[in-house]
């Protein structure tokens, strides 16, 4: 047997033996060695010192030693200590009554929370479980299709792998050789783009067939009503927001509640008018950061350039010792020597390093008019709130500040701290697991017994992820040592494809191995197969890697392997069977591509922002 046909047998059998149910690092290991032996094979020399046992050990220590893959082990921390905390229960209560209004609102909130939750965590099984656990027999109390109750609970709780932060993305980072912030940035608009296609579909079905949705009963709606806020609501006003400016100016009133066994304080006055500006703050402080960065953070750098150095102004010497030598333009390095570099190596190093964002092009006008029309549309947006809020509406807004609001600020500052090159992914990884347990012992759910499991099962994890990257690295070497990478090079140059039809066959390859296998195997297995065609068909990494996580949506969606599926199928009652999972989760592999045929046609949506922050 040639070693081409080696290489290719090789990436057949792994394939095979990882749908027998073997670990995927140790199967990938394992055939690497084998394969590795009989490529570096000489009877001449004794077989304990083949060579392949010198590159697994190089290829172990180069992964195990770089510090920047500590980004893995602290995101999933992060998850695993909200997940065991316990956080959910009083969010999708909350956020359920605040859509209490909207077509199928059990099932949007559902949506919603699991988006979030999911960005937070990044953790697909714990997300569907948790979810599973809390939402799934409420909406079939309530009447809810089993398809729309299992269908959103699978395909909301996928989300948390491709919006940022997300554990795949730092994966892909290292094997592609691409910055991790770039594909944070990249990834953000379509993943929320997707959420957004996942509501719209939910609220459609519910509109066009309202007995898979039935509303909720008017005691479900309601919200309760705490005796101050009622007090305060009657004795100057229904609206809540100028009652309670009213009571903190002139409290006599609201202190006669004490008659009626209702204690009511100035300081308890002014805490619930502060949380009745919250809407407004949050507005203020959005907007506000908006026109900060756009026009005085990112203009730092438009100063005018240095004037040039003339013969009457000769350079100085230093400047002149270290000029490059005459004819040092034409030494430059040949072609392909940047991807000869190990691409762990380099995606890598790409993770530890901080994204800076320097702009020099001016603030387009249209920002102008666009800003000032998104401020006049929240402002009428907020009076429009502001005058329909009551007393429910105002103990609607207490819950949702008391349980959304603190995940919110956690996940808005580690998101921007890396998006706007602050700190590295390392150290953002760190503050949300700090800021996780800081959510969790102010909650008070948190005890010594659950901070173990969470240790523990991160350290699971985290061994699990480190060992792929070294099976992956060994895997790949062999490979490519064997001429596997480079008869498959020849044959995809073979067919003359356009960019178009090579994006096409490489996402229906994707497409079809995210049913038998796992986004991990797919990932280090797989995708370097199709980075160094990337080049010749002039795709964009960014594109191509954000097409792959949104294409991974379906891996987790699709039988037979749907982990999803299974997940929700541990904790759903029994007459829930893995039938009715399957079929609701069937229309949201269509959504995805859908999502893709958009990002296709609009190119924008996936690379504007990392141009913008990063420029290039």
């Amino acid at each position: 047997m040639s070693q081409a046909a080696m290489g290719l047998t090789m990436l057949g059998l792994i394939v095979v033996v990882i749908m027998l149910g073997f670990p995927t690092a140790f199967t990938l290991m394992g055939l690497g060695m084998l394969f590795g032996f009989a490529a570096f094979y000489d009877p001449a020399v004794p077989w304990f010192d083949n060579r392949v046992f010198d590159l697994m050990v190089q290829r172990t220590f180069g992964a195990m030693t770089n510090e920047t893959l500590l980004s893995i082990p602290l995101f999933v921390l992060m998850g695993y200590v909200m997940e065991r905390g316990a956080l959910v229960d009083k969010m999708f209560h909350s956020v359920q009554l605040a859509f209490r209004r909207v077509p199928g609102s059990l099932a949007v909130a559902t949506l919603i929370i699991c988006t979030f939750w999911g960005i937070a965590s990044g953790l697909v099984g714990a997300v569907v479980v948790l979810m599973g656990v809390i939402a799934m027999r409420p909406m079939l109390n309530a009447g809810y299709d089993t398809r729309l109750a299992a269908g959103v609970i699978t395909a909301g709780g996928t989300l948390g792998i491709l919006i940022p932060p997300s554990v795949m993305i730092i994966v892909y980072a290292a094997v592609a050789g691409q910055s991790v912030v770039k594909l944070y940035a990249a990834a953000m608009f379509p993943g929320f783009f997707l959420a957004f296609l996942y509501l719209l579909y939910v609220i459609g079905w519910a509109l066009i067939q309202p007995k898979v949705a039935p509303k909720l009963p008017p005691e479900a709606q309601r919200a309760p009503i705490s005796p101050p806020v009622a007090h305060i609501a009657a004795s100057y006003s229904q609206r809540l927001l100028p009652a309670l400016a009213a009571a903190v100016l002139a409290p006599a009133r609201a202190f006669g509640a004490a008659a009626a066994g209702v204690r009511v304080s100035w300081l308890m006055l002014v805490r619930y008018l502060t949380l009745a500006l919250v809407p407004v703050l949050l507005a203020a402080v959005t907007l506000g950061s908006i026109w900060w960065y756009v026009t005085i953070y990112s203009q730092k750098d438009n100063t005018p350039p240095p004037p040039e150095v003339t013969q009457s102004q000769p350079a100085p010497q230093e400047s002149t010792a270290l000029a490059e030598p005459p004819g040092a333009e034409g030494l430059q390095e040949p072609p392909g020597a940047e991807s000869a570099a190990p691409k762990e190596e380099q995606g890598l190093q790409a993770l530890g390093e901080p994204v800076a964002a320097p702009h020099a092009e001016a603030v387009p006008e249209s920002f102008y008019i666009g800003f000032w029309l998104t401020c006049a549309f929240t402002l009428a947006m907020l009076a429009w709130y502001y005058w329909k809020m009551d007393a429910e509406q105002f103990e609607i807004l207490r819950m949702l500040v008391s349980s959304v609001m603190p995940l919110g600020i956690l996940t808005l500052v580690v998101l921007g701290v890396i998006l706007f090159g602050i700190t590295t992914a390392t150290e953002s990884a760190a503050v949300g697991a700090a800021g996780a347990f800081l959510m969790a012992w102010q909650a008070k759910t948190l005890n010594f017994q659950r901070i173990k499991e969470a240790v523990f099962l991160t350290a699971k994890t985290t061994a699990m992820v480190c060992w792929l990257f070294v099976g992956s690295a060994l895997f790949s070497a062999v490979f490519a040592l064997l001429g596997g990478q480079r008869i498959i090079e020849e044959w995809v140059m073979s067919m003359n494809l356009t960019p178009l039809q090579f994006l096409l066959l490489s996402q229906a390859i994707i497409f079809v191995l995210g049913w038998p296998l796992e986004w991990t195997e797919i990932i280090v297995i797989f995708i370097p197969i199709f980075l160094p065609l990337l080049a010749h068909f002039q795709i964009d990494p960014l594109l191509f890697g954000v097409l792959v996580f949104v294409n991974l949506q379906a891996a987790f969606l699709s039988p037979p392997v749907a982990m999803s599926a299974f997940y929700l199928k541990g904790v759903s009652p029994s007459h829930v069977t893995l039938n009715q999972i399957f079929a609701g989760m069937m229309p949201y592999m269509f959504i995805v591509i859908l999502c893709m045929v958009f990002m296709y046609i609009w190119p924008g949506l996936t690379l504007w922002l990392p141009k913008y922050l990063y420029g290039g």
